[in-house]
């Protein structure tokens, strides 16, 4: 089994950050790929922002220069950091990984976790 958890969403005014955390465990042998998404009034999920293994970025054009998201291989952990947050920033934020699991020689299996809520006030 592997997991996704989720932290540091929150209520926060407009023009404050927050810093989301996601924690993978479990059966892991490697993580590849590493992202951030979004659900936010219209019920599509939208890519923020993701990482490669190797660092390599890519963001959502409406947040580059606000967001940046960054790992930790060794925690397993994939950060976002937001600042000047906008009231249309509020959705529901999504961590996504594609993960190699202990005991599968080659493959990937793509995860997703419960999402955690980020609601910015004008």
């Amino acid at each position: 089994q592997v997991h996704l958890v989720e932290s540091g969403g929150g209520l926060v005014q407009s023009g404050g950050s927050l810093r989301l955390s996601c924690a993978a465990s479990g059966a892991i042998s490697y993580i590849f790929d590493m992202a951030w998404y979004r659900q936010g009034s219209g019920n599509q999920r939208d890519l923020v922002a993701s990482i490669t293994d190797g660092g390599r970025t890519r963001y959502n054009d409406y947040v580059k220069g606000r967001f940046t998201i960054s790992r930790d291989n060794a925690k397993n952990i994939v950060y976002l950091q937001m600042n000047g947050l906008k009231p249309e920033d509020t959705a529901v934020y999504y961590c996504n990984a594609d993960v190699r699991r202990l005991g599968v020689v080659d493959g990937q299996y793509n995860y997703w976790g419960q999402g955690t809520q980020v609601t910015v006030s004008s």
